[in-house]
């Protein structure tokens, strides 16, 4: 599924009609945009989704996001050295996450072992509105990351999550991540993840 189909199909009426049930603000002709970078006066909004992630997590019976971390200031952090990224419908922002191409030093350390190569992409961070759980916009997120991977030549994904964050794994092994094992990210052992970059 290419970006472009990814945009039709969240276009279509079926799909319209279940995130405008779900967010009154979403614009009828609201369409999917491409991965951009987050704008520091999006800081705010960025960092609303990412607390709401927290609450989500914490419904869901887990806890892989403390209150601590990550912060408003991990974010702006992200956005000022360009690794932030959003994905929108129109003007509304519906995904935030880290994408990093300078490599993660938590994961020169794996037990276990990667199936990928350098260089790679680090997913962190990811978060989604609540207007747009349960549309499958996950799986597109991920394909636009695949895009831009192939736009820098990065052959690679990579990604950790927490033990007890069944969600996740579940996203990431729906998506065609394997798992290669454990490593230490933050003083927390963490599951990792990667999937090659095909094309």
């Amino acid at each position: 599924m290419t970006q472009l189909e990814c945009s039709l199909i969240f276009h279509l009426p079926f799909f319209s009609d279940i995130l405008r049930r779900k967010n009154k603000f979403l614009r009828r002709d609201a369409a999917m945009q491409p991965l951009e970078l987050a704008r520091m006066d999006e800081l705010n909004r960025c960092y609303e989704i990412i607390e709401a992630g927290k609450r989500f997590q914490r419904e869901q019976g887990f806890v892989q996001w403390t209150d601590d971390y990550p912060n408003v200031d991990t974010i702006r952090d992200d956005i000022e050295r360009k690794n932030g990224y959003v994905v929108k419908f129109g003007d509304k922002i519906a995904a935030y996450m880290c994408i990093d191409f300078e490599g993660e030093p938590a994961y020169d350390h794996i037990r276990g072992g990667w199936h990928t190569i350098k260089p790679y992409a680090v997913v962190h961070r990811m978060a989604f509105d609540a207007s747009f759980r349960g549309t499958g916009l996950t799986k597109c997120v991920f394909l636009l990351i695949e895009d831009l991977c192939r736009s820098r030549g990065v052959k690679s994904i990579r990604v950790d999550t927490d033990f007890s964050n069944g969600r996740m794994q579940h996203i990431l092994e729906k998506n065609g991540f394997l798992k290669c094992g454990t490593i230490v990210f933050q003083g927390e052992g963490r599951l990792a993840y990667d999937k090659a970059v095909a094309g």
